[in-house]
């Protein structure tokens, strides 16, 4: 077993650190998400948390961690009786991205519980962790439903498996990490309300704590046993402080004043539900406990804000996470302090420094950082998405084709007007929903039909590998016929494995949808590109709410270009769309070309996640970019070419004004689906219209211009 790295020596990141010994200090805080970009000592902290945590007593053979002195009366190793127990290190467990439901909460064998009526039961990761820590790194990416057992189970502290009327429960009390890169996509708001605690980090951008970083990380590869050696007495003085508070903690009082000003802290922030009151409290009264005082302050109210407050108040995916500080003070400025009741010596403030260790002295004077890799650092992350993308300079007009002369400067009325400046994005709106035909087999989500692990039950077939959702009418109807050759004797039927049947469920997944949106000099008039970024915008937020991935391709001069490649991130998605210029001629089949080039990629990495490709256009071409030829051609071909693929397309119609050419309808007609006006794609204005968008796979009689009035 490797040496890991040890907690006090990470650089920095003292609000995580802070959070993390919180929870060791009181499990009741509700676990941690740690936000970040890559390479900030995230995984690196959390995996050095457990060697800060005290031994575990257990019941000796128990695999679900039973204490001696309390033991689960629903343990299914038990019941336990009395007798002197072992001790152990408590575990940290970590949960990978791609685990199954049964590597999860545990495996029950189906077929001995049917022929053999006995509860024969495998423990999953959630008893591996109890009385421990459950680390989910990427939690962003887990599956949803993975996602409500895990957040279940931490809320309840118990873990029910149900397998068609046999269940098993077990205690599952752990402290719940999660951590994320915000750029690989959100978790949804009702999950991060889930989370206790919060932290944002960065890496950090003054050189003497990178180097700081450095040298200890390369310090700890050559030796690490030797570099966590000369860092055994800080962690040994942080452990002996951990359980100093956990014994302070129950005779910390939280005074009336104290309420108040958690009360009207989340009142003032607008935060939903209660939860957020309830976490302020506990994670208050921790504070206090790791500070040794018995009575929690002001101080200790307002740092527990920090932590539990800023991802409760996003309103929708594209708010960026954060408090107001200035705000936050002249809240808690209203409610004085109680007086202490003969409080202990206070320790130093825990939300400068939470612990002790070489990191003080002069040698780092911005505190520790990373530990984890070179490119660690503490520091408020910048706000947004995603990286900060330079727009391209503005691309040269072209000449006429036919014109004799040297390329000159065309007119506004040619080349669409030179580049103007970004643009806001009108106010979202609520949108129809758009679906992919068929049925597909894609990961979960909300938008098109599907094969899933979880939905409606729709037939039943033999099991592919392990047996996990049981058909239970089918299994009892392929057994029946061989019950008297098998020599049934008694009651229950003879099952053997060949008789299992899994169920087939339908449900609902999530799809790729990849926006090519028309940014030439057509669409530049500021009010209608508002109302165009407005509502991709509301596609966006669609998007996001039914866990799908997205793209942006833009054209515009004489390209087209993939502003964003397909991500689960509709922040970043957003930040493109919102810093996106206007101007010059529509090389409207350059997009579409891209747009067939990228879905190309994109079906090789992910093969069973089906495409929705939203031109957002009014159809105008007046370029064929590098490609050359006649532009309205080529962007005939390029939509033939994607319909021929089978790509589910649909076109919002951009054009305005009194007299409409309709060519935004002619290529909805060439990519076989419908195309809507920006008006009528709001949810209220679209009555009538198909809710499925048409494939290439269809009569004819389908490829007719379709436009919603």
């Amino acid at each position: 077993m490797s040496t890991p790295y040890p907690f006090t020596a990470v650089v920095g990141q003292t609000d995580l650190r802070l959070a993390l010994l919180l929870n060791a200090v009181s499990p009741a805080v509700g676990g941690v998400l740690v936000r970040g970009e890559k390479g900030t000592a995230k995984s690196t902290a959390v995996r050095a948390l457990s060697a800060l945590l005290p031994q575990v007593d257990v019941v000796p053979g128990c695999r679900f961690s039973c204490a001696p002195a309390a033991p689960d009366p629903h343990c299914p190793d038990g019941p336990h009786g009395a007798g002197p127990g072992g001790a152990r290190p408590a575990r940290m467990v970590e949960l990978p991205v791609g685990a199954s439901e049964d590597r999860l909460v545990g495996a029950l064998d189906i077929e001995r519980a049917l022929a053999e009526g006995v509860k024969a039961f495998e423990p999953g990761l959630l008893a591996d962790a109890h009385r421990g820590i459950l680390y989910v790194d990427e939690v962003n990416l887990l599956h949803d439903h993975l996602i409500d057992l895990l957040l279940d189970a931490a809320a309840m502290g118990a873990s029910y498996v149900e397998r068609e009327g046999v269940s098993v429960r077990h205690a599952a009390r752990f402290l719940l990490v999660g951590t994320m890169n915000p750029e690989e996509g959100e978790l949804r708001p009702q999950l991060l309300d889930r989370f206790g605690l919060t932290v944002e980090v960065a890496a950090s951008r003054e050189p003497a704590q990178r180097v700081e970083v450095v040298r200890r990380r390369l310090s700890y590869e050559d030796d690490p046993a030797g570099f966590a050696a000369r860092w055994s007495g800080d962690e040994s003085e942080v452990r002996a402080r951990v359980v100093a508070a956990r014994a302070l903690l129950p005779q910390v009082r939280l005074g009336d004043n104290a309420l108040l000003q958690i009360a009207a802290t989340c009142a003032g922030f607008e935060v939903d539900g209660m939860r957020a009151d309830i976490v302020m409290a506990r994670t208050a009264t921790a504070l206090a406990a790791w500070a040794g005082r018995t009575a929690v302050l002001k101080e200790d109210v307002r740092q527990a804000a920090l932590l539990a407050l800023p991802h409760r108040r996003r309103r929708n995916p594209f708010d960026a996470p954060g408090l107001d500080e200035d705000k936050l003070d002249e809240i808690l400025d209203r409610f004085p302090d109680e007086e202490p009741e003969h409080d202990p010596d206070p320790e130093p403030d825990p939300g400068t420094d939470p612990e002790p260790g070489p990191d003080d002295g002069p040698e780092n004077p911005q505190g520790p950082d990373d530990g984890g890799g070179p490119d660690g650092g503490g520091g408020v992350p910048p706000q947004g998405g995603g990286p900060q993308d330079a727009q391209p300079p503005a691309d040269p007009a072209e000449a006429p084709a036919d014109s004799p002369e040297a390329p000159r400067q065309p007119s506004a009325q040619e080349d669409g007007g030179p580049e103007q400046a970004a643009v806001r994005a009108a106010e979202p709106f609520r949108t129809k929903m758009l679906s992919v035909p068929g049925l597909g087999e894609g990961a979960a989500g909300r938008r098109s039909r599907a094969r899933t692990a979880h939905g409606r039950t729709t037939g039943a077939q033999r099991p592919r590998g392990q047996l996990t959702k049981l058909h239970l009418a089918a299994t009892v109807h392929a057994a029946a016929p061989h019950q008297k050759a098998r020599g049934r004797a008694g009651r229950g039927l003879v099952i053997r494995k060949d008789d299992l049947r899994q169920a087939t469920r339908e449900g609902r997944e999530g799809n790729l949808v990849l926006f090519v949106v028309d940014a030439s000099g057509s669409m530049a008039a500021r009010q209608r590109m508002s109302a165009v970024k407005g509502a991709v915008l509301s596609l966006l937020l669609d998007a996001y709410q039914r866990r799908d991935k997205v793209g942006l391709v833009t054209f515009r001069g004489a390209a087209a270009q993939l502003a964003l490649p397909p991500t689960s991130s509709v922040d970043a998605a957003a930040a493109r769309l919102e810093k996106l210029p206007t101007g010059g001629r529509t090389p409207l089949g350059s997009g579409l070309l891209k747009a067939h080039e990228v879905l190309r990629i994109e079906r090789l990495r992910d093969p069973s996640r089906r495409p929705l490709l939203v031109v957002v256009t009014d159809g105008r071409a007046t370029s064929a970019g590098a490609v050359g030829g006649d532009p309205r051609e080529l962007t005939t071909r390029s939509a033939r070419l994607l319909a021929a693929d089978g790509v589910a397309s649909v076109v919002v119609d951009c054009e305005s004004g009194p007299v409409r050419l309709g060519l935004a309808g002619a290529l909805a007609a060439d990519l076989g689906g419908p195309a809507v006006t920006l008006d009528g794609l709001r949810a209220d204005s679209l009555a009538g219209l198909v809710k499925d968008v048409r494939t290439a796979v269809t009569t004819p009689a389908s490829h007719t211009t379709r436009r919603a009035a």
